[in-house]
């Protein structure tokens, strides 16, 4: 079964305080790009959560974004630089004799300046902590998959559709040429009469023969509409007998080449205005499956 490239969903999971939460989200792209955004102090586990992401998406732009919390009081402690303080309070009093003005230097004021307080953080166990970001990837993963099953199964439905659109086109453009042939002949054979005075000479009825087997093989449109079947019935298995494990998208996207290849060879030799309208509805059909092939994963 065939998946879309698009997609969204979130995964959590949690151990000793910490909790590690993935949103994964897609949009479509030729080839399998991930971007992954991850906090300075957890990059080490970046490449670890890309090479997931690629082993089971196949295709489209992915990004990921992982957060991470812990209510552990081993993880962090904020300390106090007493001297910057006070060498920032000493400043502040410099500059108010200096410039004659008045004005509270407040605990919220010398707070704020930079690296007063810093938020530090105690070694961490890189391998237990990539673990936890790797198992909430694995879960968002999962409702990801799901949204891009579900949306596979919708585009399966509307290709089907067109599918047996063209399969009717082509039966009726095969029903259709065998009478452009004859019609073709009724039409020479008259003109044919109309300038000769013998139309029963011999002479006659050769030339007569071969402008009609020339027509014949110059027309003729059946080892295109052969290879239009098996173009069909191979679209048709690559859809339905995957599992959806492996990427079918550009497997499509070249089977659907080749059906529009077919189909404007079709058009340029079939010389039958009833056929040239047919082709019309045949593009059109065969462009709206190659807009939907480029969702396919």
């Amino acid at each position: 079964m065939i998946k879309s490239m698009t997609g969204y969903g979130r995964g959590e999971a949690s151990l000793c305080g910490r909790t590690a939460s993935v949103e994964i989200r897609s949009v479509n792209h030729r080839y399998c790009e991930v971007s992954v955004r991850l906090s300075g102090k957890y990059i080490f586990a970046e490449d670890a959560v890309r090479q997931y992401v690629k082993r089971n998406a196949h295709r489209g732009k992915i990004d990921v974004n992982v957060s991470f919390t812990s209510s552990n009081e081993e993880d962090a402690m904020v300390s106090l630089n007493t001297a910057i303080a006070k060498q920032y309070f000493a400043g502040l009093r410099e500059l108010q004799k200096s410039f004659d003005t008045t004005g509270d230097i407040t605990i919220d004021l010398l707070s704020s300046m930079p690296d007063v307080l810093r938020q530090e953080y105690s070694q961490i166990n890189e391998e237990s902590i990539q673990s936890l970001i790797l198992e909430a990837t694995e879960n968002a993963f999962t409702s990801f998959d799901s949204m891009r099953i579900a949306e596979g199964k919708e585009l399966c439905s509307d290709i089907e559709k067109r599918l047996n659109a063209i399969e009717k086109t082509v039966k009726t453009i095969a029903k259709r040429a065998p009478e452009v042939r004859e019609t073709y002949t009724a039409r020479i054979k008259e003109r044919m009469m109309l300038l000769i005075d013998k139309p029963d000479d011999a002479i006659v009825e050769q030339r007569l023969a071969l402008e009609i087997a020339l027509f014949a093989d110059k027309s003729s449109i059946d080892e295109e509409l052969v290879r239009l079947h098996s173009h069909i019935d191979q679209f048709r298995k690559a859809v339905y007998d995957g599992n959806g494990s492996e990427p079918v998208g550009k497997k499509l996207d070249f089977i659907i080449q080749e059906m529009n290849r077919e189909t404007n060879t079709i058009g340029s030799k079939a010389n039958d205005l009833r056929i040239t309208d047919l082709m019309i509805e045949l593009k059109n059909c065969i462009e709206n499956i190659r807009e939907q092939v480029q969702n396919i994963a």
